[in-house]
């Protein structure tokens, strides 16, 4: 039966209350003030003792108490309520209303619910809930205070029961919505603080190894000597990525200050690849210079700007096979200055173009490894050239074919992107 008959058919007093109810069902989302709203206002229009609301379990394929009047909510939800067996799973799966005004004629009915009421069940109607085709769960009202329940009864809860089910369905979405980004905030704040703690703790012994490594690598000559280098070397990767580490805490958390400057972007580039320099070179990479004479000047701090290319030309040095070819390039792009860093290495699949921004997202198995790293250098660097107002993306074309990142950065004077500039 739909809801544009069963309004045909109740009288104007009650047609006028079911549409203020509808106006307050449609305005409230809060699942439990809606469960008790719809309760209370059942028992008062139906002029009865008790009124409850049956949801469906899905997962359990079962129906549940999730309101009733005057009783404890959580000792009703333990009352098992069968699909089959049971008066309230008749209605839910037969999709029927049910008048029974007396439930000790009724096998179906459990008489544990009357005991948790501290009443005794005299009449009962039912009605089910649906949202188009699919059951939402069952309306119960208990007890008339005058008389048997009747078919006019029927349909008052029957239109009340149409709107619940649509308002119930709809908070119960908002409620699943919630608790998903409760369990992300839940999953990124245990991330960021493992973070921050990893990082901390290891700073001090990476700082007591460092020092001795120094000390006899000065102190001393031959192996000595070359095994305290393989340490040195070996501790200024880890504190490279200590470091990354607390980057990647600090702008999580929003933590990072940014001095913004006019600096040439060629000063940023070139103080990259002095940093990178000897990993490049070890690796017999070629490094290769595209950029312009003429000063091209952005607005940035130089400072968190420099570790963004860090991040990018690490990236592109791991991914090259030795004696590769790194480009380092920058011009005019309109409005802004483009910078990129371009290599003829591994390359990307389509798919992964911009999931390698992702945090700890690696492009090749964990099984397999070949290229080492924490996953979160191109995650760091996009954070540090967004937060300036700038834009980051990768291009390639495909696995084998090499990989270039390009950034676009606000010219002197502006601190965003001009919207035309982008690609």
């Amino acid at each position: 039966m739909n809801s544009s008959h069963l309004f045909s058919q109740i009288a104007p007093r009650d047609i006028e209350k079911l549409v203020e109810v509808s106006l307050q069902l449609n305005s409230t989302l809060n699942l439990e003030e809606l469960l008790q709203y719809i309760i209370k206002t059942a028992s008062e229009i139906l002029d009865c003792e008790a009124t409850s609301i049956l949801l469906y379990d899905e997962k359990r394929n079962r129906l549940f108490f999730a309101a009733t009047t005057g009783a404890d909510p959580k000792k009703m939800a333990q009352i098992p309520v069968p699909i089959d067996g049971s008066l309230a799973g008749a209605i839910f799966r037969e999709n029927k209303p049910v008048i029974i005004n007396d439930v000790s004629q009724d096998p179906r009915h459990y008489a544990g619910v009357g005991q948790i009421l501290n009443f005794q069940p005299r009449s009962l109607m039912g009605i089910p809930m649906r949202i188009r085709d699919k059951g939402v769960g069952v309306l119960e009202a208990i007890n008339k205070r005058s008389g048997n329940f009747t078919t006019t009864d029927e349909r008052v809860l029957s239109a009340l029961g149409a709107q619940a089910g649509v308002a119930i369905h709809n908070a119960r979405l908002v409620q699943a919505l919630q608790k998903s980004y409760e369990d992300i905030s839940e999953t990124d704040r245990l991330k960021s603080n493992f973070l921050a703690l990893a990082s901390h703790e290891l700073r001090t012994p990476l700082g007591i190894i460092i020092g001795y490594a120094s000390f006899l690598q000065a102190e001393n000559e031959g192996d000595i000597s070359e095994h305290a280098e393989r340490v040195l070397s070996a501790a200024s990767q880890m504190r490279s990525i200590i470091e990354s580490m607390t980057s990647l805490h600090l702008l999580q958390a929003k933590g990072l200050t940014f001095k913004p400057r006019v600096v040439p972007i060629q000063q940023v580039l070139t103080a990259a690849y002095e940093e990178m320099r000897a990993i490049a070179q070890e690796m017999r990479h070629t490094i290769i210079f595209d950029t312009p004479v003429q000063s091209l000047l952005v607005t940035a701090d130089p400072e968190k700007l420099t570790p963004a290319f860090v991040n990018i030309l690490n990236n592109a040095i791991r991914f090259t096979p030795a004696g590769g070819e790194i480009i380092i390039g920058a011009q005019q792009r309109g409005g802004a200055v483009m910078a990129w860093v371009e290599d003829n290495g591994i390359g990307i699949a389509a798919e992964q173009l911009t999931k390698i921004f992702q945090e700890f997202y690696q492009v090749e198995p964990h099984t397999t490894r070949r290229f080492g790293g924490l996953g979160i250098g191109l995650t760091i660097a996009k954070g540090l050239v967004e937060t300036q107002g700038g834009r980051i993306w990768a291009e390639s074309q495909g696995l084998g074919n090499g990989t270039i990142i390009k950034i676009l950065l606000p010219p002197a004077g502006t601190s965003s992107l001009n919207m035309s500039s982008l690609p």
